[in-house]
């Protein structure tokens, strides 16, 4: 069978050809002879869902872009491009959309009362140095939520539509679409107050608004007296819901757990593997076996997790602060509870993600149970607050 595939010049640019799918092997990805990026016979365009041929498709700086993007992220995964058709379209000028964003806190707030429930079943040890024992929590009513069983009902149909939607092809359509434009230009204190009109029609006398909830983190963080970068780190952590105002197609690509990607849903994913029967990716010959289209040891940098609101802000933080790599960890994995509280995918790791893992479970406290704490004010707050932000962001103006 004759197809579409793409080949590196000596100019290192890629030049589109037609011919047989080659197969290579790589030192990151294990079972490279065996991909095809193809389901049964389908190419990779119409996984991403386009209505392009790329036989007649002529827009070669937009295939450009998106191999260049990928090999940038992800240049374990050049042999993959090689082998795989894509045709993109231009993406539209970025618009703010008007979605209901009180549904998706509400959905981020139950997300966020089950794992509360998860980890308080379970004894956890405690660290040192930057690692001490988080103070602030010590006298919180921790066992005053809901059940765990009642509240996992509350986001049952959330996740059913997340395991279903997030596939391979999804994911490197989305991390296409995040590279392929700037949304809007703004200051970091801008985008919380932007991020402050996701709840339109909110309660004041029952709901917080955004800011409020950013700065509860960020100050529980500041009164235990960690690192200033540990303080910025809470104030930005969940920026990344902006994404509901630009590319999401739902809730179910902007918040709730991660998970990786490419390799086998494990069975300590919230809901277990049978929740991903309706995934194109479930029993796929080589995305869900255990290494899948990784390799023991390679690194979670090499890994595609679950695109959101986490995925997205760590790639803006990672370009375009000076966060240390604990704070961008915290940024990218503090949604990953398969990883980080339940044991799962730790064959993937290097030595610097065991690193970083530390530094994960020392924020996991700051994000979950901080939303009960008194009311900041924002305006006295602000001064502060936004030293910090220049402190670790060069430029005032962001591109999200």
């Amino acid at each position: 069978m004759r197809n579409h595939g793409y080949s590196q010049a000596t100019s290192r640019k890629w030049t589109v050809h037609e011919g047989n799918i080659s197969r290579s092997a790589s030192p990151y990805i294990g079972n490279l002879d065996a991909i095809r990026l193809f389901r049964g016979d389908e190419p990779l365009y119409r996984q991403l869902d386009s209505p392009l041929d790329p036989s007649s498709h002529t827009s070669v700086q937009t295939l450009q872009s998106y191999l260049d993007f990928h090999l940038a992220y992800f240049p374990s995964l050049s042999h993959i491009f090689k082998m795989a058709p894509v045709a993109i379209a231009d993406s539209p000028v970025p618009v703010f959309y008007k979605k209901d964003g009180q549904a998706l806190e509400e959905m981020s707030d139950a997300i966020d009362e089950v794992n509360i429930i998860k980890a308080n079943m379970k004894v956890q040890g405690q660290e040192k140095g930057l690692y001490d024992e988080s103070d602030f929590d010590k006298n919180k009513d921790k066992a005053g939520f809901r059940q765990y069983e009642d509240a996992c009902d509350r986001v049952k149909n959330f996740y059913k539509e997340q395991h279903a939607k997030q596939t391979v092809a999804y994911n490197l359509k989305a991390r296409h679409d995040f590279r392929s434009k700037t949304r809007a230009e703004m200051t970091v204190w801008e985008a919380m107050e932007k991020l402050n009109t996701l709840i339109d029609e909110s309660d004041p006398d029952t709901s917080l608004s955004q800011i409020e909830h950013l700065l509860q983190s960020a100050e529980a963080i500041r009164r235990d007296g960690k690192p200033r970068w540990m303080q910025l780190t809470g104030l930005i952590h969940d920026l990344g819901k902006l994404l509901f105002f630009f590319d999401a197609q739902g809730q179910w690509d902007v918040v709730g757990d991660t998970f990786p990607v490419g390799c086998g849903f494990d069975e300590r994913i919230i809901y277990g593997r049978e929740s991903f029967k309706q995934n194109e990716d479930f029993e796929h010959p080589i995305y869900d076996t255990k290494f899948g289209i990784y390799s023991p040891g390679c690194g979670l940098d090499k890994v595609m997790l679950s695109w959101g609101h986490d995925e997205y802000l760590y790639h803006i933080a990672k370009e375009q602060s000076t966060l240390p790599d604990e704070a961008l960890a915290m940024i990218r994995y503090h949604s990953f509870y398969p990883w980080h509280s339940a044991g799962a995918y730790h064959e993937l790791m290097d030595d610097h993600d065991k690193e970083m893992l530390r530094a994960v479970k020392a924020f996991n406290p700051y994000d979950l149970y901080s939303k009960s704490d008194d009311i900041p004010s924002a305006e006295e707050l602000k001064p502060y607050y936004m030293e910090l932000i220049d402190e670790y962001f060069p430029n005032r103006v962001i591109r999200w």
